[in-house]
């Protein structure tokens, strides 16, 4: 039997204050200050099989390093874009958190997280298991980052629209 890790451990509070940051910057479309939250060798990724763990050997939606993070951010925030100019006003919730594994160097945390973006009149639903891995800082919780977040999409195998904001 796995032992199971509590959520009340102070590192994964420590985790999800983190993702719960990020969600809270994502939705004001503080993109700048999100980048800032991933690790130099942090990924990103949206792949299209739920199933799959070889990110760098599957079809992703997204697989950002940070150098696209950096390009990403750029066509969300500068100039004219249609990503930026006709972007969504999102809501995101983010819980039913489940640490995978902890140490006292970082945490593997599985959640779930709805999303609910207003666009033209129109409200759309995403939702998405996500898997965040939460490298700590020996500074304290304002040095964390995230070396990994993976946004699994239930409806991942289908065309998906454009969002104009990102998950």
């Amino acid at each position: 039997m796995t032992e199971t890790i509590p959520v009340t451990d102070p590192r994964v509070a420590r985790a999800v204050e983190l993702v719960n940051r990020e969600a809270e910057l994502l939705d004001r479309t503080e993109y700048h200050e999100w980048e800032k939250l991933f690790s130099e060798d942090g990924i990103y990724v949206i792949p299209i099989d739920r199933e799959t763990d070889d990110f760098a050997g599957s079809l992703n939606m997204v697989y950002d390093d940070a150098r696209m993070r950096q390009m990403r951010v750029a066509r969300m925030t500068e100039g004219y874009a249609l990503a930026a100019v006709d972007s969504a006003r999102t809501v995101r919730t983010v819980s039913r958190f489940v640490p995978e594994s902890v140490s006292d160097e970082e945490v593997v945390l599985r959640s779930a997280q709805i999303l609910v973006a207003y666009k033209r009149g129109n409200h759309d639903l995403w939702a998405a298991d996500l898997v965040h891995r939460i490298r700590f800082s020996p500074e304290g919780p304002e040095g964390d980052r995230i070396a990994l977040k993976v946004v699994r999409l239930v409806n991942s195998d289908e065309a998906v629209p454009a969002a104009g904001f990102l998950l």
